[in-house]
């Protein structure tokens, strides 16, 4: 399959991975460096539309998954837990790799995917070679969730709360493309994109999970909704902060307007080969997609540090 050139992609794949059929985008050699793309809330593939044609005519295999409750990945039986705990989203990519034959893979993510290649990369370094992280260090734990912070960055998680509540989950199931509008708005205020460019994101929170998984996953991080037992292993390691050993470039853009941490503020919790580079011009939450050229060329680059 080959990336489309106008920010769309090509036919997509499907296959069983754990407890979910996924559906993926994949484009460049078969042979080539695994280089696996996460995309975050309320965000999908197309993030990486422009990203992969980059990476694939450098020689890399490059996968970019739906994540669990978006586009076409769907779950097998209706019994399974409709979780968005951060752990179960890296099971999911280990899943993902293993039913692919994909032993070890760069990994790279914005959003809920930079927090899910932090995990993999904390609990599986084996299986990430090196990794590209949008803000930083983004593990986390319901502790620290539960801990107030000042009414400035309180402010700033909104729609947490607004999730907390069930008229936020209705008011989000009703308006779901009002809601990501604006979220992408407020989040990347210098970008100026288009309704088509829009729509072929929006599709991709019909997913008949969609709302269940955004809900549990921001409840999840107020401790008012509980994971799975069979996960509580990973969280109770993921609590303790743990350091991320693989090599790691970190991206900001100079006008993220989402909440996110400050670049000293995380420096420390990379012990391998480590850079950050703050992306200028404008450029908001949604990196790859405002940023292709850097984002690619930021996998590649650590790529060489492997």
């Amino acid at each position: 399959m080959t990336a489309g050139t106008d920010g769309s992609f090509g036919a997509l794949e499907q296959v069983d991975a754990g407890v979910l059929s996924v559906g993926y985008a994949e484009a460049g050699p078969d042979d080539g460096p695994a280089v696996i793309l996460l995309h975050g809330w309320p965000y999908d593939i197309h993030s990486y539309a422009n990203v992969s044609p980059l990476l694939a005519s450098a020689g890399y295999r490059v996968i970019v998954p739906y994540l669990r409750g978006y586009g076409t990945t769907r779950f097998l039986s209706d019994a399974t837990p409709r979780n968005g705990q951060q752990s179960v989203l890296a099971v999911d990519v280990i899943a993902l790799m293993d039913a692919l034959g994909i032993e070890d893979a760069i990994l790279g993510g914005f959003d809920w995917g930079a927090r899910t290649a932090n995990v993999v990369a904390a609990l599986w370094p084996g299986r990430c070679t090196a990794m590209v992280s949008v803000s930083g260090y983004l593990i986390g734990s319901q502790e620290a969730g539960e801990a107030p912070l000042l009414p400035p960055a309180e402010l700033s998680w909104w729609y947490q709360f607004y999730f907390a509540t069930e008229p936020g989950r209705a008011g989000y199931d009703k308006y779901r493309r009002e809601f990501t509008r604006l979220i992408w708005h407020t989040a990347s205020p210098q970008w100026s994109f288009d309704d088509a460019t829009f729509d072929r994101s929006a599709t991709s929170f019909d997913n008949a999970d969609h709302v269940g998984i955004v809900i549990h996953n921001y409840r999840w991080r107020l401790g008012l909704a509980e994971g799975e037992a069979q996960y509580d292993d990973l969280e109770k390691q993921l609590a303790a902060s743990p350091v991320i050993s693989v090599p790691t470039i970190t991206l900001e853009g100079d006008a993220n307007g989402a909440p996110h941490p400050e670049p000293g503020a995380y420096a420390a919790k990379f012990s391998g080969k480590y850079a950050h580079r703050t992306i200028s011009g404008g450029v908001g939450h949604n990196l790859p997609q405002e940023a292709p050229q850097a984002f690619a060329q930021a996998i590649i680059d650590v790529a060489d540090q492997r």
